[in-house]
């Protein structure tokens, strides 16, 4: 077993919160996509283009019937995204280990960061150049982008292994959430505006144009902030069982060999296993959730653009607070108790969503606040809370397979909840739908042994787990 020690046990206090805070920064970066594109604005943009694609002639609040061909196969334009998204997870499956192995056997991971997120950042940017009917386009940037925002989250995931210390890591992997929703919100603010003013005729501007400008506004901000981490964040020496950088061959060689001998290495870790497990499951619906609740509120209960960003906002700043309380709430009873209390919320959120009346903003003003309150909350204490199940010297490595499992799992939520309304053509049995994964990865975390998982990995439990 390697036992290095992370960088963070060679610094002092200052320079810890100096690393704290550069790595606070890519939080703040990536939410320009992950809350105006991909939560907001371009799974009901790319319906709407894919449908004038398929439904040329249609009048306005008619139901397109027919579909349009991805790959010969038949596709319900309101489906699209869904099956973007799956199908993205799986690529990014199968990518994740490698980079995740490459960052390892670097001594310098925030380059592979800045490489990850510089090329998500360029798709997002270049979305603003789908219009028309141009559906084609929009499902290559989306993926694009998407796969790009899970290689550079597992990188940064790793990286706060080794600038924190582990009775740290709630407290820091929560501000890091935190400050995440706090830069979304500001960014979709700024999108409202734009949005209200081009529907009131104060901009000379569409719509549609409207919404092109914010994925133009989110992909700029990612590249923009995800600058100053790869800049600030320090380099490491190479853990002991790497040999060497070499170059870009014997890296990538190695990094596939690092990889076999992960997988090998995993197997003597069983709580860490079970761990993983169970939150790929929960996991999985929490991302559906996130991800689909644009296409729900749009689609199913009317809200309008504005709306919809409206309500988005209001989670964006909950979840603010909600990620700060949650960490709070885990120095008391414990990280692996207040996730369990996440799930429970998730349960209710969903249940009320199913309710809720059509065009009645109220009654989801109030589901939105349930949704901020567990949501970044509940993602940032697993991620912490995994980060103690890792072996020393094998954190980006070992991150990789979280991500990956994560990708090569989740495109199951997003496939259920397209099937469901392709089978049903409503888009509320597909939500409901989703409880069975937070049933299920609840039942398996409740057989995870934490405090022992933590101390075969070589770690110190926290007064707490």
């Amino acid at each position: 077993m390697s036992t290095e020690p992370p960088i963070a046990a060679r610094l002092t206090p200052e320079q810890r919160r100096h690393q704290h805070r550069a790595w606070y920064w890519y939080d703040w970066a990536n939410s320009g996509y992950w809350t105006v594109t991909a939560t907001v604005l371009l799974a009901p943009y790319l319906i709407v283009v894919a449908t004038r694609a398929a439904c040329p002639e249609l009048a306005d609040g008619e139901r397109c019937r027919e579909t349009i061909s991805v790959l010969g196969l038949p596709v319900a334009p309101g489906s699209l995204p869904g099956y973007t998204v799956a199908f993205g997870t799986v690529v990014a499956f199968l990518l994740l280990p490698v980079i995740g192995a490459l960052a390892d056997r670097s001594p310098a991971p925030k380059r592979v960061l800045g490489w990850c997120a510089g090329v998500g950042a360029t798709a997002a940017t270049l979305l603003y150049f789908v219009v028309g009917s141009n559906w084609q386009l929009g499902i290559v940037l989306m993926l694009v982008a998407n796969i790009a925002l899970a290689l550079a989250q597992a990188v940064y995931d790793g990286i706060l292994v080794q600038i924190s210390l582990p009775e740290e890591r709630d407290r820091i992997s929560s501000r890091g959430w935190a400050l995440g929703y706090l830069g979304g919100f500001l960014l979709l603010a700024v999108c409202l505006a734009v949005l209200l003013s081009a529907q009131s005729g104060r901009l000379p501007i569409d719509t549609e144009q409207a919404v092109r400008i914010g994925m133009l506004a989110a992909g700029l901000w990612w590249g923009a902030f995800s600058i100053y981490p790869c800049i600030a964040l320090w380099n490491r020496p190479l853990p002991a069982h790497v040999t060497g950088p070499g170059n870009l061959v014997s890296t990538l060689r190695g990094s596939f060999g690092q990889l076999a001998s992960t997988v090998r290495h995993a197997r003597g870790y069983p709580q860490t296993i079970r761990f993983l497990i169970a939150y790929l499951v929960f996991n999985d619906g929490i991302q559906t959730v996130i991800t689909s609740s644009s296409t729900y509120a749009s689609q199913e209960l009317g809200f309008t653009s504005s709306q919809l960003v409206m309500v988005i906002l209001l989670v964006q700043f909950v979840a603010f607070v909600g990620a700060l309380l949650f960490g709070r709430v885990a120095a008391v009873i414990g990280a692996t108790r207040t996730i369990f209390l996440g799930l429970g919320g998730w349960l209710v959120v969903i249940v009320a969503a199913f309710v809720a009346p059509a065009g009645f903003v109220a009654a989801f003003l109030a589901i939105a606040v349930g949704i901020g309150m567990v949501m970044g909350g509940t993602q940032a204490l697993a991620r912490s809370l995994y980060s103690q199940l890792i072996p020393p010297g094998r954190e980006a490595e070992y991150f990789s397979l979280y991500q990956a499992g994560e990708r090569g799992t989740s495109w199951l939520g997003a496939l259920v909840f397209a099937l469901m309304y392709q089978l049903t053509g409503s888009y509320r049995p597909a939500l409901i739908s989703l409880m069975a994964f937070f049933i299920i990865g609840a039942l398996l975390l409740s057989r995870v042994r934490v405090a022992e998982g933590i101390r075969a990995a070589g770690n110190v439990p926290p007064p707490r787990v």
